[in-house]
C-alpha cells in the first residue's frame, strides 16, 4: 500500500530535475491546448534534463496564452496562423502532435516540412498510406517520428512479451485483448465522434487492442475472419463512427485474435459506471499469461502467469530494476519521453517502434473497418508538393 501510494504522489508530483548544461536542450513546441498534453509531456517533461516546454499554439490565441501560462510553456501562439508560426520558429526543435486524427497527417508533414521531429499521438494518421508518407518524408529528412503508443515503453509489457519468448508456456494459441472507457468519457460533440476528423471506437481505443495483439504476438494478422461495429448513434452523420467493435483475426504462426472496444460503454442500470477493461490474454500450449491494465500500468498492475499443472503466479514490473533507466513511479509517457528523446540526440532507446510497425498497426485498423463495413476514416486533403513555400 505504501508503494501504491508513493508512486501516485510521484505521478502527480514529478520532481523537477536540472536541466544538463552538457547536453543539448529539445525545445519542444506543442500544436494545440489537447487535455492528452498534461499527462502526456509537460509532467514527465519536468523531470527529464533535456526537454524545455517551449511553445504551445491553439486556434484561440488567449486560450493559447492561458495553456502557456497553466502548464509553463515559454510562449504562446494563436489565431488562424498559429500553428505554422509554432513551427516556423527557428528555435523549437521537436513538435508533439495531440491533434485529432484527422490532423495528424497534414500537420506531422508541415512539421517535418519545417524540420522538426515529431512525436506523433496515436493513431498517427487515418490510413496506412498517409503513414507511410510521413515516414518517408522523415527518413529523407534524417528525423525522427514516433507513434505515441506509450504502453510499448513500459517495463511491465515487456515482461510479458519476454516470459512468452522464454516458451515456459510453449506456442501462443490465441490472445484476447479489450480495452473499454465508460460511458461520458467522450461526451457528445466530442471530436471522438467525428467521423471528418477520424473518429470511431476502433480509431480510439481500438488501435491499441491491434497494437498489443501484434506485439504479444511477435508476427502480424494475415486475415480478419470477423468484425462487427455499431454506431454511436442513430444521426446520419454517425452511421461510419463506431462506438463499440468486435473483431477476430488470423495471425501468422496459426495465432488466432480476439478484440474488443467499447469508447461509450452503458452503464449498469443506467446509473452505475462500469470497471473499464483494460486487459490482454494469452493462451499458450502450457498455460496463460494475462496482463491487468496493460494500458496504464504505472498506476498499477498484475502479470498472472497459470502454467498448466503448476502454481499460478502473479508479477509486477514498474522498473528495469537498474538495468535501464527509470523510477518504479515513471508513466509510460515518461519511459516513452526518454526513449523518444535518446533517439532524437543520437542515442539507443531501450524500445522503439519503427516506421513499419506503425503502417502495418494502421493497415490492420483499416481491413477491421472495410469487414464491420464502416469503412477507413477520410483521407487528408492536404498535398505535400516539396519544401518550397
Amino acid at each position: 500500500m505504501f508503494a501504491l501510494l508513493s508512486r501516485i504522489h510521484h505521478i502527480l508530483n514529478p520532481p523537477k530535475v536540472k536541466k544538463d548544461d552538457h547536453a543539448r536542450t529539445l525545445n519542444f513546441g506543442c500544436l494545440g491546448a489537447a487535455k492528452i498534453t498534461p499527462g502526456a509531456l509537460v509532467k514527465p517533461s519536468h523531470t527529464h534534463p533535456e526537454v524545455n516546454l517551449y511553445a504551445i499554439a491553439a486556434r484561440d490565441e488567449k486560450r493559447a496564452e492561458a495553456y502557456a501560462k497553466e502548464h509553463g510553456f515559454q510562449k504562446s501562439y494563436g489565431g488562424e496562423n498559429g500553428y505554422q508560426d509554432l513551427i516556423d520558429d527557428p528555435n523549437v526543435h521537436v513538435i508533439y502532435n495531440p491533434l485529432p486524427n484527422g490532423l495528424h497527417f497534414e500537420w506531422t508533414m508541415k512539421a517535418l516540412k519545417g524540420g522538426k521531429h515529431v512525436l506523433l499521438e496515436k493513431p498517427a494518421t487515418n490510413t496506412a498510406a498517409e503513414a507511410a508518407e510521413i515516414f518517408s518524408l522523415a527518413a529523407s529528412k534524417n528525423l525522427v517520428v514516433l507513434e505515441a503508443f506509450h504502453y510499448r515503453f513500459h517495463p511491465a509489457i515487456q515482461r510479458v512479451r519476454a516470459i512468452l519468448d522464454s516458451k515456459e508456456l510453449g506456442c501462443i494459441n490465441k490472445i484476447s485483448a479489450s480495452l473499454t472507457a465508460p460511458a461520458g468519457t467522450a461526451p457528445d460533440g466530442d471530436i471522438r465522434w467525428s467521423y471528418k476528423l477520424g473518429g470511431g471506437s476502433t480509431m480510439d481505443p481500438g488501435c491499441y487492442t491491434v497494437n498489443v495483439l501484434r506485439y504479444l504476438a511477435c508476427s502480424n494478422p494475415t486475415a480478419v475472419l470477423t468484425a462487427r461495429a455499431v454506431p454511436y448513434s442513430s444521426r446520419p452523420e454517425h452511421q461510419k463512427v463506431d462506438k463499440m467493435f468486435w473483431a477476430t483475426l488470423a495471425l501468422e504462426e496459426d495465432i488466432i485474435g480476439e478484440l474488443h472496444s467499447n469508447l461509450d460503454e452503458a452503464k449498469i442500470f443506467g446509473i452505475i459506471p462500469r470497471i473499464p477493461k483494460l486487459s490482454a490474454t494469452v493462451q499458450c500450449e502450457k498455460g496463460t499469461v494475462e496482463i491487468f491494465n496493460f494500458l496504464i500500468p504505472h498506476y498499477y498492475h498484475s502479470i498472472t502467469v497459470s502454467p498448466t499443472g503448476k502454481p499460478r503466479r502473479i508479477e509486477k514490473a514498474y522498473s528495469f530494476n537498474g538495468v535501464w533507466k527509470g523510477e518504479d513511479w515513471w508513466t509510460t509517457y515518461r519511459y516513452q519521453l526518454e526513449a523518444f528523446v535518446d533517439r532524437v540526440q543520437g542515442r539507443a532507446a531501450q524500445t522503439w517502434i519503427g516506421s513499419e510497425d506503425t503502417i502495418t498497426n494502421m493497415k490492420w485498423v483499416e481491413e477491421i473497418y472495410a469487414k464491420d463495413g464502416f469503412g477507413s476514416r477520410p483521407t487528408s486533403k492536404y498535398v505535400y508538393r516539396g519544401d518550397s513555400k
